[in-house]
């Protein structure tokens, strides 16, 4: 390795190198160009930065003066280009490297004056990258190897013509080295076309999907998803948390709610220029905020070195978007935690995401009030300013304080005042793990005289409001307490309707509606006493009126003779006659 750069790993307390790390440096690659499939999180960064030094540094170990850039780093969006700009800036600090960034959302000029002094390596992104190249702002004729950094994000977000552009233009004698998370058939394409012989790298970390994640699926109520979040927040007070929803909207709200709970808390999305988000980031490293709310588009390429926690508020629209928000915890080693959100009735998709992204999560229930608050105790008593020494300055109030109050008053002044600093845990409502797994394996339907013990619940909707059988069952199953498995036979009466609970699940949906049993605004279950009664003769099943339709009442004819039939209308004269005619009455 050039000692320049041993150096430089040496301060960084680098040991040993990750298994792409080793790869990549491996001397009988000198000059080869690369395609390496390697996950976020395994040190690809520091990879390709060793990989292509012999190719820029040549034997000296250092660079001569700035000019011309001799290395691109190509990357997705700005946050990642920043963060390849500083791991590079440390590497490369001892060689005296000059790095310049072309990335969207910055000062155009600033860049262009930055490249007219000379630079060595470039990041960039690309579409800011071919706005320079069009307006001859950087010369491409020195460049000896080109990187792409998360290719297949790149072409995912629509980049493709730009990439080729910008390799088109870069000489034919360069390194191309690509790094993507996967292989798709359109990386394979782009390095076909743009590479030569390149050398295939499969690292280890590839086969065993994110060894270093901790995969947790939290099942809850619909109504109890947001406060489930605060819930596995407060449980694992991580240093750094990252919390993913699926729109701008729900990054709004939840930012504003957790502010409110003294959270300490910023936001991350498309909607925000490009330096509220620095600002957001820089917060979250230098410890001002520790929890960052964000959508997918805005959290891409960000590392936040300290974060131990991801959770998904919402659940991905994809594996590759898992493994992408997942990928953000549990890098260079470090043990990370991700914690998927999963209302009752979208298990089949949380357990179809996880087995597409070939992944294992434990199913759980969210952590409660309860174990919140005993997390805390743990955490206070595990404290280390326990085992600290009384100072001087202390000693006089310390002394004060014990002999004024006993040391069990003492005490509990401590854990109030420690749980006053913190947001109070939500009271949850608890549905089996195992209760939504039963939607997924559909039990085979059963005759309802056969159901078995069974309590009756009533509903004020009856056939008088329209309701029916149809209408009634997913209302029920909305507490996702119970499923259709679970309910027997459903009596209409005129104003209200009866519902059959199985009996083993009474306590769960009791449970889960709560005390006001309200299960959807306006509409409230309750337990009823003994069976339903019989639907009244008066009004039997074969001539109800339709729901919304009034019921058909002849009319006497204008004699009020004779039976009670309908008037018959007027016939129309035939084609081609006139109607006869009549005369006006006077006055008219």
């Amino acid at each position: 390795m050039i000692q320049t750069l041993a150096d430089a790993l040496a301060k960084r307390g680098y040991d040993t190198l990750t298994p792409v790390q080793q790869a990549v440096t491996d001397p009988a690659l000198d000059g080869r160009d690369l395609l390496v499939s390697a996950q976020t999180g395994s040190g690809k960064t520091v990879g390709f930065g060793l990989a292509i030094a012999p190719t820029v540094l040549g034997d000296t170990g250092r660079f001569g003066p700035p000019e011309a850039p001799l290395a691109l780093v190509i990357t997705p969006t700005r946050e990642l280009a920043m963060q390849v700009r500083r791991e590079l800036e440390w590497l490369y600090g001892e060689a005296g490297a000059v790095i310049a960034s072309c990335v969207g959302g910055m000062d155009a000029r600033g860049e262009r004056r930055a490249l007219e002094r000379g630079a060595h390596v470039v990041v960039a992104t690309p579409g800011r990258l071919c706005d320079h190249i069009d307006r001859g702002n950087i010369d491409l004729d020195a460049i000896r190897a080109v990187v792409l950094d998360e290719a297949d994000e790149m072409l995912d977000m629509g980049f493709r013509e730009d990439l080729e552009r910008i390799l088109g233009a870069a000489p034919e004698d360069r390194r191309t080295l690509l790094f993507s998370a996967t292989v798709p058939r359109g990386i394979a394409n782009l390095a076909r076309r743009y590479q030569r012989d390149a050398e295939r790298i499969a690292t280890t970390g590839e086969r065993k999907q994110h060894a270093d994640i901790d995969y947790r699926a939290y099942v809850v109520t619909k109504r109890d998803a947001e406060n489930a979040v605060i819930n596995v927040l407060r449980y694992y007070e991580a240093q750094n948390a990252l919390v993913f929803c699926n729109t701008r909207a729900a990054v709004a709200r939840l930012t504003t709610r957790f502010s409110n709970r003294g959270f300490s808390v910023v936001a991350l999305s498309g909607e925000l220029t490009q330096t509220e988000r620095t600002n957001a980031l820089q917060a979250m490293r230098d410890g001002r905020a520790r929890v960052c709310i964000a959508t997918d588009v805005a959290a891409r390429g960000i590392d936040l070195p300290r974060l131990d926690l991801v959770v998904h508020a919402e659940l991905p629209t994809g594996p590759e978007t898992l493994l992408h928000r997942s990928g953000r915890t549990g890098r260079a080693g470090r043990q990370g935690v991700s914690a998927l959100i999963v209302p009752g009735n979208s298990r089949r998709k949380a357990e179809r995401l996880l087995s597409m992204a070939k992944l294992e999560a434990e199913w759980l229930n969210p952590p409660s009030a309860e174990d919140v608050l005993a997390k805390d105790e743990e955490r206070l008593l595990a404290d280390p300013l326990w085992d600290d020494a009384v100072t001087d300055e202390e000693r006089a109030f310390v002394e004060a304080l014990t002999a004024k109050h006993a040391p069990e008053r003492l005490a509990a002044a401590v854990l109030r005042l420690s749980r006053a600093r913190q947001s109070a845990p939500e009271d949850l409502s608890v549905i089996p793990v195992d209760a939504a797994r039963e939607v997924r394996e559909r039990p085979p339907k059963r005759l309802k005289e056969d159901f078995g013990p069974s309590v009756w619940f009533t509903l004020p909707m009856g056939r008088e409001t329209g309701a029916e059988p149809r209408r009634i069952l997913p209302i029920v199953c909305r507490s996702e307490a119970v499923t259709g498995a679970d309910i027997g036979a459903i009596r209409v009466l005129d104003r209200e309707s009866w519902v059959q609970v199985a009996e083993a699940r009474v306590p769960a949906l009791l449970e889960s509606l709560g005390p006001g049993g309200e299960i959807e605004k306006g509409i409230v279950l309750r337990r009823a006493e003994g069976e339903p009664p019989v639907a009244s003769a008066a009004t039997p099943p074969g001539q109800r009126p339709a729901p919304g339709k009034k019921p058909f009442r002849p009319r006497p004819p204008k004699d009020g003779k004779g039976p009670l039939t309908r008037q018959a209308k007027p016939r129309r004269p035939a084609a081609g006659k006139k109607p006869p005619h009549r005369k006006k009455p006077k006055g008219v």
